[in-house]
């Protein structure tokens, strides 16, 4: 059998064997140059190789002069492609898994994959590469010492403001991704529930030729996105929020607590202001009795 081979920039070289283990391999985001010469070490030499999109994938393969034929695996098809991969790990078989973009398990199908081949013992191997979450946290210029990745938000505009409202007293930069055509609605959100002068920043396309970075006020960005028509992938970057404590006007107090008990009741309003505030729960609580008994 001839040993399996990648190519670059003209010269074929010979992959290495692999062990048996469920291998998860980062692939670029955009750029096909950013792959890594392990990640295609193990493309190359796995037995096995999954992915969520064949022709997305095959694309990168044709790149590098890879001759394994991916097979799908995606949301779809998981109960009856799962099995399968797990059969071949269990015949000491090599599976690769990859994702359409970046690392494969992060808000991505193969998330199922990954524990079911855990549970049923076999080795996971991760080949570290291109992630879109770091990309644009490096690019974004909001703090990078404590984030959070929150997925994607909701769709509809309830359960997305209830989400936001969960996430606003979040001391951290928080980070997510988003679909073009919900971009413009998820923006007048974050205005609305986290405050028209809360610092994000959107960044699209990165790797790619048409890559954007923009980092601004949510009010601004969401007048600017409500009227274009947005393409591309999108990373949703939503600066940390600042505590009011020692800087709070009893108006600025009252302010917020006026409009947390608009979506939620009495308890839940104080512990949610205790958060974003730094104040006594107690005593918050305390100030919305006194005020609903003033008929405030």
């Amino acid at each position: 059998m001839t040993a399996p081979t990648y190519t670059i920039a003209g010269h074929t070289i010979a992959a290495p064997p692999l062990e048996p283990a469920l291998y998860l391999v980062a692939t670029p985001i955009g750029n096909l140059r950013d792959i890594t010469i392990r990640a295609l070490e193990t493309l190359a030499a796995c037995d096995v190789l999954a992915c969520e999109d064949t022709r997305i994938t095959r694309r990168l393969l044709d790149r590098y002069g890879i001759a394994a034929r991916p097979i799908a695996y995606h949301e779809h098809n998981a109960g009856q492609a799962g099995p399968k991969l797990l059969t071949a790990l269990a015949e000491g078989r090599s599976v690769a898994l990859v994702s359409d973009a970046g690392t494969p398990l992060v808000s991505d199908p193969g998330y199922r994959l990954g524990v079911e081949a855990r549970q049923a013992g076999h080795a996971i191997v991760p080949v570290p590469g291109p992630s879109a979450v770091l990309t644009a946290l490096t690019a974004s210029g909001l703090p990078t010492d404590d984030f959070r990745f929150v997925g994607f938000l909701p769709a509809k505009e309830k359960a997305r403001r209830d989400r936001l409202t969960a996430l606003r007293a979040e001391p951290t930069t928080l980070i997510c991704f988003e679909s073009p055509h919900r971009l413009a609605a998820s923006l007048r959100s974050i205005a609305t529930v986290m405050g028209a002068d809360r610092t994000v920043c959107v960044a699209r396309e990165l790797t790619k030729r048409f890559e954007t970075v923009m980092t601004g006020k949510s009010s601004d960005l969401s007048d600017q996105f409500v009227n274009e028509t947005v393409k591309g992938e999108i990373v949703l970057l939503i600066a940390p929020a600042e505590s009011l404590a020692g800087q709070a006007t009893s108006t600025d107090i009252d302010a917020l607590l006026s409009d947390l008990l608009t979506d939620m009741p009495a308890g839940r309003a104080a512990r949610e202001a205790a958060q974003m505030t730094g104040l006594p729960r107690a005593d918050l609580y305390a100030r919305i009795v006194a005020r609903k008994n003033e008929g405030g």
